[in-house]
C-alpha cells in the first residue's frame, strides 16, 4: 500500500487531513482546487484535496428540502474522509449560480451557506458559488488564457469589468477569444496557468461572488500542527 493509499499525500501534504471538494463536475472542482492553492497554500500543505463525483444541486432548493440535500452532502464529505483514513478538516462546495451578482444572489448564498455550516458542524466550510459561472472568475485573470494558447487575447470588452454581472462568460469566451475555441475543459489549465505565473494575486475587475469565496477561505484557521 502506497501513501496516497494510507491518506498521505507524495507532494509534501500531512497524512491524515482532507480536504473535500465537492462541484458541478470535475473541471470546476479543478478551477476550485487551483485557486484554493493560490489562496491557502498552509491549507493544501497540511492535508490532500480530494473530490466527491456526485453533482452539487442546492442552490435551487430551501428550507428542509436544502436542510435534507445538504446533510446528504455532508455526509459523502464525511465518507471520503473515512475512506481516505482521514480526518475532515473541510468541505468547498462549488456550483454555477446561472445569475448575477444581484440581492437574489445573496440571498441563495447566505441560505446555502448556512446550511451548509449546519450540517457539518466542527468541519469548516467555504462556499463557490460563481456568478455566472466559473468562467466568470477566470476571466478575473484574462493574461492566463495566452498562457494555454498563445493566440488566445481576451478582448477589452471582457478584461477589468464585473464579470459577475457578465451574462453566459463560457459562450463570451467561446466566440470572443479566438482559435482554437475555448472549451470548459480549458477552464483548469486557465487556473492552474494564474496561479503558477502569480496573477491570482493580481485580478483584473471583479466578481463579488469570487470575493465572498476568497474571503471564506481567508476566515479558515491554519491547520494545527500534528
Amino acid at each position: 500500500m502506497t501513501g496516497r493509499d494510507r491518506g498521505g499525500d507524495r507532494r509534501g501534504g500531512a497524512r491524515g487531513r482532507v480536504i473535500v471538494l465537492a462541484g458541478e463536475d470535475q473541471n470546476d472542482c479543478e478551477i476550485v482546487a487551483a485557486l484554493i492553492r493560490a489562496h491557502r497554500p498552509d491549507l493544501c500543505t497540511a492535508a490532500k484535496l480530494v473530490r466527491i463525483n456526485d453533482p452539487v444541486r442546492l442552490r435551487r432548493k430551501s428550507g428542509q428540502e436544502l436542510a435534507v440535500a445538504a446533510k446528504a452532502l455532508v455526509g459523502k464529505a464525511r465518507a471520503k474522509a473515512l475512506q481516505q483514513r482521514s480526518e475532515l478538516v473541510g468541505l468547498v462546495v462549488h456550483e454555477d449560480l446561472d445569475g448575477f451578482t444581484d440581492p437574489q444572489y445573496r440571498k441563495v448564498r447566505a441560505a446555502v451557506a448556512d446550511a451548509l455550516r449546519t450540517q457539518c458542524g466542527g468541519a469548516l466550510t467555504a462556499l463557490a458559488l460563481a456568478a455566472w459561472e466559473s468562467e466568470g472568475w477566470l476571466l478575473l485573470f484574462p493574461d492566463a488564457f495566452a498562457r494555454v494558447h498563445p493566440k488566445w487575447k481576451v478582448p477589452a470588452q471582457l478584461r477589468g469589468k464585473d464579470s459577475g454581472r457578465l451574462k453566459g462568460p463560457k459562450e463570451e469566451l467561446k466566440r470572443r477569444l479566438g482559435s482554437p475555441v475555448f472549451r470548459e475543459s480549458d477552464g483548469p489549465a486557465v487556473a492552474r496557468r494564474a496561479l503558477e505565473h502569480g496573477l491570482v494575486s493580481v485580478p483584473e475587475g471583479r466578481n463579488d461572488s469570487y470575493a465572498d469565496f476568497v474571503e471564506e477561505l481567508a476566515s479558515w484557521a491554519p491547520p494545527a500542527p500534528r
